[in-house]
């Protein structure tokens, strides 16, 4: 087995940044949040919350005992579990009210929301295609158009007369299905795409023949897929699907044969908390990445997010798939480049670096390194023309560098402070250049990449003016001395007076970059005078790989550290006071706010936990999900280390009754495969019960909704409407 002739990445702390000329602070001062509460909770009495029946089940885990009083509301199809979410969704509604500030916010967000992005086609034979959900209209369809000729275009409009190649409606008419395009065939007839069913995961895999406009009789049923493209012949297409008992599989289809005769080409082994992708590519220098003659099969095995192998199949000589780089402790996104396989990866690199692979050479003493690692974390690339255009994060802002294919660097893109920048080619020496900040909708320009001049090719139509408002980056330290920066949004001009309503949001996990990118639910806080903070927290790759596996497993505790310095800075900079600071989290930062409104009710006056992890002890458990590669990012109860760390920020198993919590509202659905939706529901009745600042607990519950969507365009105005109506209400704000 070939191995890296690197050592591991050692676990370096991230550098110390320059400062903004903010105080370095470790703790804020005393807080008085508990009076606040209690006394708003005077003033703004709400309904109680439904009654929640108790039956407590006690399990013991390594030696402890754990009791649950609301195990019974995991059965999700008990019709007492249905009831109680009935009641609770008509409580939650009872509680936000059909208010005029409500109405507002839903017409407002309507308004900001209701636009179109850009539109990137994919050519296939003598068509282009393309997703598109037109103004007013619920949910995309896949539509198409007779490809222009020039290479060079204009951005398409979508209120074009383009023809409807699948509509959703037509399979399910109320508008929670959704289809996306996977692949097309080599010569453009035949078109693979997607059916989602809600909000799941899982996904069904159809065939359609273009010039029939009908599905072939080939049709992988509703599953959990990775990777699936057509093979170079388009005679059949590779696919991986993901079993929850037995783990993922490669798969290859050969069309007008049955599903169950399908050929298995890699897997075996890999057991269902593991990753596995396939990457089809050529050995001819200038064949197209996705296509050329497929002579190589590249496997990638994702261990969690902190590490990949890398196996390698030559379908021309036959025989079995073969290691290229195994064991090693580091991630590889690999990418067939002009004959050669081009890895990213942080192979003793933190930052990252990129490699070339002679497949004739294999072994890692002969890979060429193409772009080595820097002070910035390399993100990704992009081959335009005879050039490399390199993706960096420098503080959580976009740099572009431009090398040429030895590696030389050549130049850099120009780009504005704390913003998101992404290019692409589009021309003979050109590229567009998209652009977006907290306060910048995205927007693209057409830029000459040789004199670096741009002009505008596609204005946001987003009815919002940035000009009035504006972002800055501040640093706050976290408990162990950990620096960390932080963007705040708001009107131009504003001058902290400690009162100002302040919503903070968070993720930190996954290795997922969280960017100052614009949003519509940023932008209509913002436009009622609240400040909007984004603050960067380790587990996340904003900084390295060091800075994710400083917030991976023993370490998640540093990311709710991070997050309670980051608003404990807000008030003691006299930006806002606990009784009008709101804290927001979605997936895995609804893990973040369910552990910070644990550890420290008295901070926070107002959370927002949608589709939230929540029960940590028994997450090992819930095996029905689509949950299994997480318990490498967040650790395994039943492993007794990793049980000790969380057992101690577990959010479910710290709710403690008699305690002063603030307003919560949770959100989940039915339809969620990947997080577990019974853990909201559990979350919410021991909230309830527990609290005792007279503050109210709300769940809002999609029976179609879930990770992946499952949300009509006017349920989604709706949902956003609600969150921030139940979040300015509680902070006071009523215009």
């Amino acid at each position: 087995m070939t191995r890296l002739p690197f050592p591991a990445p050692s676990l370096r702390r991230a550098p110390a940044r320059a400062t903004t000329g903010f105080p370095r602070i470790l703790r804020a001062p005393p807080l008085v949040a508990p009076a606040l509460l209690l006394a708003a909770s005077a003033c703004d009495p709400w309904p109680p919350p439904p009654s929640t029946a108790r039956h407590t089940v006690v399990d013991t885990l390594h030696g402890v005992e754990f009791a649950d009083d609301y195990r019974w509301l995991e059965d999700q199809d008990n019709p007492e579990t249905r009831a109680w979410i009935a009641e609770q969704n008509a409580y939650a509604e009872r509680v936000v009210g059909d208010t005029p500030l409500r109405s507002e916010l839903a017409g407002r967000l309507r308004e900001l929301m209701d636009v179109q992005g850009p539109i990137f086609p994919r050519r296939a034979g003598d068509f282009e295609y393309f997703s598109l959900r037109r103004p007013g209209r619920e949910v995309a369809a896949i539509h198409r158009r007779p490809a222009p000729g020039e290479p060079e275009r204009d951005p398409i409009d979508p209120d074009g007369d383009f023809e409807v190649v699948v509509d959703p409606l037509d399979i399910h008419p109320d508008g929670t299905t959704s289809v996306s395009i996977r692949d097309f065939s080599p010569d453009g007839t035949l078109m693979m795409y997607a059916v989602r069913d809600g909000g799941r995961d899982e996904v069904e895999i159809r065939i359609r023949d273009l010039a029939a406009g009908e599905d072939m009789p080939d049709r992988l049923p509703t599953f959990l897929y990775g990777s699936t493209f057509f093979d170079p012949e388009g005679a059949g297409f590779y696919y991986t699907w993901r079993s929850r008992e037995i783990g993922p599989r490669v798969r290859h289809h050969t069309l007008g044969d049955e599903i169950a005769d399908d050929r298995e080409l890699f897997g075996e082994g890999h057991g269902p908390e593991k990753f596995i992708n396939a990457t089809l590519g050529p050995t001819t220098p200038g064949t197209a990445a996705s296509g050329g003659d497929g002579r190589y099969l590249v496997y990638s095995v994702q261990h969690g997010w902190a590490r990949t192998d890398l196996y390698i199949q030559d379908l021309q000589r036959g025989g079995e798939p073969e290691p290229l780089i195994v064991g090693a402790p580091a991630r590889f996104s690999p990418r067939f480049v002009r004959g050669e396989l081009w890895l990213l990866t942080n192979v003793d690199a933190p930052n990252n670096r990129l490699f070339a692979v002679d497949l004739n050479r294999r072994d890692p003493a002969n890979w060429r390194e193409v772009i080595g690692e820097g002070d910035d974390p390399l993100t990704g690339y992009q081959l335009i023309g005879d050039e490399i255009y390199a993706d960096y994060l420098h503080n959580v802002g976009s740099r572009i560098v431009r090398y040429d294919l030895e590696g030389n660097r050549t130049g850099e893109i120009p780009l504005p402070e704390r913003h998101v920048a992404n290019l692409r080619s589009w021309g003979e020496g050109a590229g567009l250049l998209a652009l977006t900040s907290l306060v910048t909708p995205s927007h693209i320009l057409r830029i000459d990449l040789e004199t670096m001049e741009t002009e505008p090719w596609l204005p946001s139509a987003v009815p919002f003016d940035g000009s009035g408002y504006e972002t800055t980056q501040v640093w706050y330290t976290s408990a162990d001395g950990t620096r960390a920066p932080m963007h705040l949004a708001h009107r131009r001009g504003l001058v902290p007076d400690g009162n100002a309503p302040a919503l903070l949001h968070g993720y930190g996990g996954f290795n997922v970059n969280n960017l100052p990118r614009f949003n519509a639910n940023a932008a209509a806080w913002m436009e009622r005078g609240g400040i909007y903070a984004l603050a960067t927290l380790r587990g996340g790759g904003e900084f390295g790989e060091d800075w994710h596996r400083a917030g991976m497993l023993e370490n998640k505790p540093n990311v709710f550290d991070d997050f309670i310095a980051a608003a404990e800075w807000l008030v003691a900079s006299g930006y806002t006071n606990p009784g009008r600071l709101a804290i927001r989290g979605v997936s895995n930062g609804g893990l973040l706010v369910g552990a910070a409104l644990t550890k420290r009710p008295e901070l926070f006056r107002a959370v927002f936990c949608g589709l939230p992890d929540l029960d940590m002890v028994r997450f090992h458990q819930f095996t029905h999900a689509n949950n299994m590669p997480a318990l490498l990012e967040y650790g395994n109860a039943a492993v007794r280390e990793e049980f000790e760390v969380l057992r101690r920020f577990s959010p479910y198993q710290n709710v403690r009754d008699g305690v002063a919590y603030p307003a919560v509202m949770l959100t989940q659905g039915d339809l969620d495969t990947r997080v577990p939706p019974l853990q909201a529901r559990k979350m919410a009745a021991r909230l309830q019960a527990a609290t005792a600042s007279g503050l109210p607990v709300i769940l809002d519950y999609d029976p179609r909704a879930g990770h992946a969507g499952g949300r009509t365009f006017s349920r989604s105005v709706r949902n956003n409407a609600m969150e921030l109506a139940f979040l300015f209400g509680q902070l006071g704000v009523e215009e």
